[in-house]
């Protein structure tokens, strides 16, 4: 693939290097470029990074060749939501791990996402931008190139909607409480003054006398944000046993990203796709009567 950028006025004379870390190229995308790639070019002709550029020129670029991936292709079917050359949006069911890990080492997102970019005659990496746990649902988003990664990175926007227990009061609210590890757990996190600063905002779509759906955008990138801050307040997910909720209904934590907006990397267009209620939510949702507030999630 083939970026260009033509100069403008106001970056007249300004170093090659300089210029395009303005327009959003990595330092390590242009020594990338550099050294594995076939360098820079001003109207066709080469340019180096320390030599001055003017204005009306196009500078032009081929990203560099993808290094092989380590993550083996295997036949999982994925859904997706979104895909151009730079973004792919993945609608993740609940029970599909991300990427390989240690607990996980086949059988992910990564390796469904390897198989389909083969099957297309097509090579790549799998490059997530936002993960959510195994057993939350919903959009992930993934860059397509070094080039896009950094830039979705930096602008990528997620609304998460949530049954929890209880009741709560239909509105806005905030939890702004610090998140750290909780000592007896390996993956357990819990509010405490040791944590990192975390903030989550929330609206309470619909309330039922046992449930609530809630579309919360987390502030902040914590390990559990959500599902900590809302055992915190009294109110854990629906089927979250690790933070005091019964699986008595859901046999597993009642979250799912359902909505991601994006700055496009290359036309800075914003981009905003949602994702429904997945089926064992969504029937949670019927029998609380709470079927019709997903509908109100915005971001």
């Amino acid at each position: 693939m083939e970026l260009c950028y033509t100069v403008p006025l106001e970056a007249e004379g300004q170093r090659l290097g300089l210029f395009l870390r303005t327009c959003g190229v990595t330092a390590g995308l242009i020594k990338s470029v550099k050294h594995e790639g076939n360098g820079f070019f001003a109207d066709g002709i080469p340019l180096h990074t320390n030599q001055p550029v003017h204005a009306g020129q196009r500078i032009t670029f081929a990203l560099p060749p993808e290094q092989p991936t380590s993550v083996a292709p295997q036949p999982i079917p994925i859904s997706i939501a979104y895909e151009d050359e730079f973004a792919v949006l993945l609608d993740k069911p609940a029970g599909l791990a991300v990427h390989p890990t240690l607990n996980y080492p086949d059988h992910t997102l990564a390796n469904g996402w390897i198989y389909y970019l083969q099957s297309q005659g097509k090579s790549g990496v799998f490059r997530p931008v936002n993960r959510i746990d195994k057993n939350t649902s919903g959009l992930v988003l993934c860059a397509q190139n070094a080039f896009a990664a950094p830039l979705l990175a930096a602008n990528a926007q997620k609304c998460y909607l949530a049954i929890v227990q209880g009741s709560l009061p239909l509105g806005n609210g905030r939890i702004e409480a610090p998140i750290g590890r909780r000592g007896d757990s390996i993956i357990g996190r819990c509010v405490t003054q040791q944590g990192k600063y975390s903030l989550t905002e929330y609206t309470v779509l619909a309330a039922g006398s046992q449930h609530s759906l809630l579309a919360c955008v987390p502030r902040t990138g914590r390990t559990h944000q959500i599902r900590v801050h809302m055992s915190y307040i009294g109110h854990p997910l629906a089927g979250d046993t690790l933070y005091g909720g019964s699986d008595e209904i859901m046999s597993r934590h009642a979250l799912h990203c359902s909505v991601l907006r994006f700055v496009h990397p290359l036309t800075r267009n914003t981009i905003r796709v949602s994702s429904p209620l997945p089926p064992d939510m969504q029937a949670l949702a019927e029998r609380e009567h709470l079927q019709d507030g997903w509908q109100l999630a915005q971001l």
